[in-house]
């Protein structure tokens, strides 16, 4: 198989995995609280990564002597307990439709990462892209607000719903700027030791929730209720999701596959029309603007790389 068609294949076997996997929570939130639902199925993902990791690269790679483990730690944290459990209690607020407004919130992504990179590392984008990030939420607040933008000022639950995945699609973004500050290891290493410190916050935080009565201890009906579910989120929108995303964007560069997260909404239209729950016009109208800004801005950014390419070579011509 010709590499780059494999990179490609990768990306959109990530990407549709990760659209379907919000539909699959709709069904497994009825049965048991998200924070339950975050914790086994990372504590799943963590042990099938760790095995890979340790097939791969053997027990050295889990050795953190002379690490920064303190700093994996946090952005496991937010990638694994702020990313579980805010988008998925967020979805779960949202009610029936929450699947399409997550699935949304994915696509926004790139845009939140070139605003964080901007607040984290001072790069700040160029005047352009502020428009693109622009019209990308406001794809966004059509497909939460079904075009009525009194939506969200008149429901409370509403309001709370959208933060809450707003806030843990930008967990996400950290934890993925996060792999920056580890070039040393490789991706499968990343996710793996992140995975492993992000499941000891996500256990505290979920046996402090039972303590104080604020969930209550999952029974083994509910738990095996949602058994299905579990293993697609863990070993599908998990293992083979990240694994597949690492090495298609090795492969076609993040430019290329930062693209494919238009998939993500498109796949869960897909998936929850096919469980009754239709999109509106005005949600795929949506939708549709905030797919336009991501491609927009992906051509933007090239444009500009090129631009500053000539640039550089003028200068070095000139001296």
């Amino acid at each position: 198989m010709n590499l780059y068609l494999k990179g490609l294949i990768c990306c959109l076997l990530a990407t549709v995995s990760w659209g379907a996997m919000f539909p699959v929570m709709t069904h497994a939130l009825t049965h048991i609280d998200p924070f339950n639902f975050t914790t086994i199925r990372y504590g799943i993902a963590g042990l099938a990564f760790a095995l890979l990791l340790l097939s791969r690269e053997g027990r050295c790679a889990f050795s953190l002597q002379g690490e920064r483990w303190g700093l994996a730690w946090l952005f496991g944290t937010l990638g694994f307990a702020g990313f579980g459990f805010l988008v998925f209690l967020g979805q779960h607020l949202a009610g029936q439709g929450g699947a399409l407004t997550a699935s949304i919130m994915m696509a926004t992504m790139p845009m939140l990462g070139l605003l964080t990179i901007w607040a984290l590392k001072k790069v700040r984008p160029h005047a352009s892209t502020f428009c693109f990030i622009l019209l990308s939420f406001s794809g966004v607040v059509l497909v939460i607000t079904n075009g009525n933008l009194t939506t969200i000022l008149h429901s409370p639950v509403s309001l709370t719903a959208n933060l809450l995945l707003i806030a843990g699609a930008l967990c996400w973004v950290l934890y993925t700027i996060g792999g920056s500050y580890f070039t040393s290891w490789s991706p499968l290493r990343y996710t793996t030791i992140t995975t492993l410190l992000g499941m000891i916050s996500i256990t505290a935080i979920d046996l402090a929730l039972m303590a104080t009565d604020i969930i209550s201890v999952p029974d083994v009906a509910s738990v095996t209720a949602v058994i299905p579910h579990l293993l697609y989120m863990a070993l599908v929108a998990g293992l083979m999701a990240v694994l597949c995303w690492n090495i298609g964007n090795r492969i076609v560069t993040p430019t290329n596959g930062v693209l494919f997260m238009d998939v993500v909404p498109v796949t869960a239209f897909i998936v929850s029309a096919l469980n009754d729950v239709v999109p509106t016009q005005m949600q795929i109208a949506g939708a549709a603007i905030t797919a336009i800004a991501l491609v927009l801005n992906n051509l933007n950014q090239r444009k500009l790389a090129q631009q500053a390419a000539i640039n550089l070579m003028k200068a070095s011509a000139a001296r």
